[in-house]
């Protein structure tokens, strides 16, 4: 394996961290995440709950058929970029981690663990609390046919969602795996029956509503606003880099996982908000959350019902994805010191990152007392856009300073160029109509850098606390059955 990041303990002389390398063969490595694999946890991770939410975002803030389409379009355009960017920084920099392992090594600790802090405090808990709010959702509507199902039913069988999945993800990582196959399949299933009517209703003549397509209420910023739940619904395009430690020969895999599964999603979802807008009206869109259920209800009649199942499943394993990779974010961090020393223990045997699973669910559940989707995908999107830009400068800055590290796969600089200029407008345009968005979201970022001085910098602790902490972890490793953190390197697979 080429630069394997180990990292080391101390700065080189350019004050970029360097990677150890490791030597692929090592007994700890067992790759078992294949292709098929890698596309599942692209495709069943992006089509979530997004494409069964986002619409009625992207149409609210533009009020126009034609730019909800092309915002859908560009949204995929954008992703495509920005995933090929990942390619290469995935195959240059193979440790799992994602946008962690970049920032790490591109511009140092402190950036690294203020990126890790907002993951944990804001971007995974509410991206896993607003895809197990719509399972839920769709879920209950089955037993609700006339009436919204109640708002405590709705957080408590989200929360029992979250369980279950975390549960699975720490018994096996296989098993784990299965989950996101299966339900891929049955949200594409889904969708393909949701494009195929709406296509079926055109072709029977109605295409009133595409009628004047651009005429609406937009500007600038309501554009950004609108980009942010487009983007949200491509959300997991970036995650398979998360996992790349155990990905099956990831310098092929990683780059043909991209070009399938992306294009596959975008022509999904376009294809679907054409069916959307073919059945329903803009004020029928702007005033369902639950979308595919509106559009079945018109559609299907007496089988409405399969609709809501299929979107629950679907969310289910967008739920699934995301735990899955939120937990190897989590270890990675803690090999790194930036996080407690109980996260980076694995299970004995299951070889799952169980405390880290276990902490993920939980700032999940903390997250379903918000009930306004839409205002948790337009709060925490400033702040994802910034870390994402972020790790696609330090990809260029490393091409400045390491210019002859070994990199599998290189992309054209215009690439990462024209993709840091659409993260600029996204976070940029949002400001005048939502400024305490970015005052917060700053805020909290901010608020990292005390901890990061009072946790990780502090070595010479008080010893009452260093024995209580020790006792601690000592207590919490043989409860749960956890492995040394010295022999937590490298993830296997049971």
């Amino acid at each position: 394996m080429v630069s394997s990041p180990s990292v080391e303990n101390g700065n080189t002389g350019n004050g970029i961290e360097k990677f150890i390398p490791e030597d692929e063969e090592s007994p700890k490595t067992k790759r078992k995440i294949t292709l098929l694999n890698g596309v599942g946890i692209i495709v069943g991770t992006i089509v979530g709950s997004g494409i069964f939410v986002s619409p009625t975002g992207v149409y609210e803030a533009t009020k126009s058929v034609g730019i909800s389409i092309l915002i859908w379009c560009l949204s995929g355009l954008f992703s495509m970029l920005g995933a090929l960017c990942y390619a290469e920084l995935g195959t240059s920099v193979t440790r799992s981690g994602g946008d962690y392992a970049y920032i790490y090594v591109a511009f140092g600790p402190l950036a690294a663990f203020l990126r890790l802090w907002i993951a944990l405090l804001i971007i995974r808990p509410t991206t896993q609390a607003i895809v197990a709010i719509t399972f839920a959702e769709y879920a209950a509507k089955p037993f609700f046919p006339e009436c919204k199902p109640p708002e405590n039913a709705i957080r408590l069988l989200a929360a029992a969602c979250l369980c279950f999945l975390t549960a699975i993800n720490c018994l096996s990582t296989r098993w784990a795996m299965r989950i996101q196959d299966i339900f891929t399949i049955a949200k594409l299933v889904a969708l393909i029956s949701i494009i195929l009517t709406g296509l079926y209703y055109i072709l029977n003549g109605h295409t009133e509503n595409f009628s004047n397509a651009f005429e609406g209420s937009y500007n600038l910023s309501s554009i950004a606003l609108s980009f942010y739940s487009g983007l949200f619904a491509f959300g997991g395009w970036n995650y398979l880099n998360f996992v790349t430690e155990e990905l099956q020969d990831p310098y092929k895999n990683l780059p043909r996982a991209i070009w399938i599964g992306i294009p596959l999603v975008t022509a999904v979802y376009v294809l679907a908000n054409v069916a959307y807008f073919a059945v329903l009206s803009g004020v029928e869109m702007q005033s369902s959350f639950a979308v595919a259920l509106s559009f079945g209800m018109k559609m299907y009649g007496n089988i409405t019902w399969l609709v809501p199942v299929f979107v629950a499943l679907s969310c289910f394993g967008g739920v699934n994805g995301v735990l899955f990779t939120s937990g190897r974010l989590f270890l990675t961090g803690a090999q790194e010191n930036h996080l407690p020393e109980l996260f980076s223990y694995i299970h004995v045997k299951r070889n799952t990152p169980i405390p880290c699973l276990i902490f993920t669910c939980l700032t999940s559940l903390a997250m379903l007392f918000v009930s306004d989707v839409i205002a948790l995908i337009n709060y925490y999107g400033q702040i994802l856009w910034f870390s994402v830009a972020a790790s696609i400068a330090g990809m260029l800055i490393l091409r400045h300073k390491q210019p002859d590290a070994p990199r599998p796969i290189r992309v054209h600089t215009s690439i990462p160029i024209i993709f840091l200029c659409a993260c600029a407008f996204l976070i940029l345009f949002p400001i005048p109509s939502q400024p305490w968005n970015t005052v917060i979201g700053a805020a909290i970022t901010l608020s990292g850098i005390p901890v990061y001085y009072l946790c990780i910098k502090w070595k010479n602790k008080p010893h009452r606390f260093t024995v209580f902490t020790q006792k601690m972890n000592r207590f919490l490793q043989q409860l749960m059955d956890l492995t040394l953190p010295e022999a937590t390197q490298l993830l296997s697979q049971s």
